[in-house]
């Protein structure tokens, strides 16, 4: 196999994700096959690749053979753009290319009608002598060849034309999902092939994703990328690989402002580690979350929290309630709070927003609040877990520290997990209820410490107006994590409320 071409010497097709999961874009000069399912966005990555050559000044056309110039303006206006400089040809139907009166008596009609199509389209490349030509669709020569040798001895004939002009084609063809609706044939003598589908949930919107089956003489990402058609165009989300991106940094604790807390974790948990709260629902996991970011904004580091459950504001009045301003923090652009909607958003969109947010707004903690409605994102488990694993490697080699909130189920006795990540985790903060003095409270322990020692004692904590307070260790009580200790001493070490008087 040839070298790869340098990136500088390829062709950029408009858009960025996708030149990145071809290793920087198309071999210039070569015919490339885009096949999808309808509604997958062929005919606007299509009108992407002219656009983009076009401010490349590159000459570009538009071959159409079933759809109109109309119907093509409106797409291109969809998405704000205008196709000034772009030539379009039309052939709406390969019938009108002859005379209704026309005798044939060697020759069936669709074979003439064929060749004139081809003479037409070779006549018209000729005249506007394009760097880069986008055939929609070829779905439509199928059907006016019949004949599969007839079909590929024309393709290829169009193929070694503008090979022979140093043009770049993208062919697009229809894609039936019914077990046998590619064409094999349109596969051989492509360069490269790119498959876009679109697929509808159960709920919400529809998916998209893309995947390079075929690309000769370079190598290019292997395997599905999520992808959406927005205001504007297609945007790629190219699968994130955490090898990719390391730098170095220094693992030091970061402290939550809280000197009992950040004791039971040796000063805190470790920059470029991940920190799993879980915990029956009102234990107190996103007010934990909210104690490290308001002290890391404090701090002059930016945050960032996503929101997949709890409303913004629901939030921020609870924040406030406790004492912490976090709208003080959003306002000087330290925090940043963002709602996600699970039933609109693909896992390879969520890793992409995260990645900007890392990299251009220099994010040194995030915040997943939840892991249940990460989950929602995408019902596959084990792909779930994939992909959370390769983000949150990203993120620990990137220096960021992570808060995963993962709620419980149940209040009280033995709690479950929808989804066990604790062995993802490098800290580990079980939160948990136990009932005393006829009281329910609240107790804190530190299950595990990857970035060094942390404390093995199980302690109470209480959340009220003047914020979190972190108690002593709970010595005179035993099966705490139960939910239904069982009290050996005194009652002293409880924490009841600032100023309260005992009785």
């Amino acid at each position: 196999m040839p070298p790869p071409l340098p990136q500088s010497s390829r062709l950029s097709t408009g858009i960025a994700g996708l030149d990145d999961i071809m290793g920087g874009g198309l071999t210039p000069g070569r015919l490339y096959l885009v096949e999808g399912t309808p509604g997958a966005g062929k005919t606007t990555l299509g009108l992407q690749f002219l656009l983009e050559g076009r401010a490349r000044g590159e000459r570009g056309l538009f071959i159409t053979l079933s759809e109109t110039n109309e119907e093509l303006e409106a797409v291109a206006a969809s998405h704000g753009w205008s196709l000034d400089g772009i030539d379009f040809f039309e052939l709406t139907s390969a019938e009108n290319l002859s005379s209704p009166d026309r005798e044939v008596t060697l020759l069936h009609p669709w074979e003439v009608e064929l060749g004139e199509t081809i003479q037409l389209i070779t006549d018209q490349a000729d005249r506007v002598a394009p760097t880069r030509v986008v055939f929609d669709s070829v779905s439509e020569m199928r059907l006016l060849a019949e004949e599969p040798l007839r079909f590929r001895r024309q393709v290829l004939a169009l193929k070694q034309f503008f090979a022979a002009r140093k043009a770049t084609v993208l062919l697009l063809e229809e894609l039936i999902l019914n077990g046998n609706g590619r064409d094999l044939q349109l596969l051989s003598l492509s360069h490269g092939v790119i498959r876009l589908e679109r697929w509808t949930l159960d709920f919400g919107g529809a998916r998209r994703r893309v995947e390079i089956t075929k690309m000769r003489g370079t190598t290019s990402r292997e395997g599905w990328h999520d992808y959406k058609i927005r205001t504007g165009g297609i945007e790629v989300f190219p699968t994130l690989v955490a090898a990719e991106h390391v730098i170095s940094f220094i693992g030091e604790p970061v402290p939550s402002g809280l000197t009992e807390l950040d004791s039971l974790l040796d000063g805190g948990p470790l920059r470029g580690t991940s920190t799993l709260l879980t915990g029956p629902a009102g234990s107190g996991k996103s007010t934990l979350m909210l104690q490290y970011a308001c002290a890391a904004a404090a701090r002059n580091e930016h945050c960032v929290i996503y929101e997949f459950e709890e409303r913004i504001g629901t939030l921020l009045v609870r924040a406030a309630k406790l004492g912490l301003d976090l709208q003080a923090h959003i306002k000087t652009g330290l925090v940043t709070l963002r709602q996600v909607d699970p039933a609109q958003i693909a896992p390879g969109e969520f890793a992409h927003i995260i990645r900007k947010e890392v990299e251009e707004n220099g994010a040194r903690l995030v915040v997943i609040d939840s892991l249940n409605g990460y989950l929602s994102s995408m019902p596959q488990e084990k792909q779930l877990v994939l992909q959370l694993h390769e983000l949150l490697a990203y993120l620990n080699q990137q220096g960021v520290l992570t808060f995963l909130v993962n709620p419980q189920h149940g209040v009280v006795g033995s709690l479950q997990t929808s989804l066990d990540l604790s062995y993802l985790a490098d800290t580990v903060m079980l939160l948990r209820f136990f009932e005393a003095e006829g009281r329910i409270r609240k107790a804190l322990s530190i299950i595990k410490n990857r970035g060094g020692a942390h404390e093995d004692r199980i302690r109470e904590y209480r959340i009220d107006t003047h914020g979190l307070r972190v108690g002593e260790p709970l010595t005179m009580f035993r099966g705490v994590l139960t939910g239904t200790p069982a009290y050996t001493g005194d009652i002293d070490p409880l924490l009841e409320g600032r100023g309260a008087n005992r009785t």
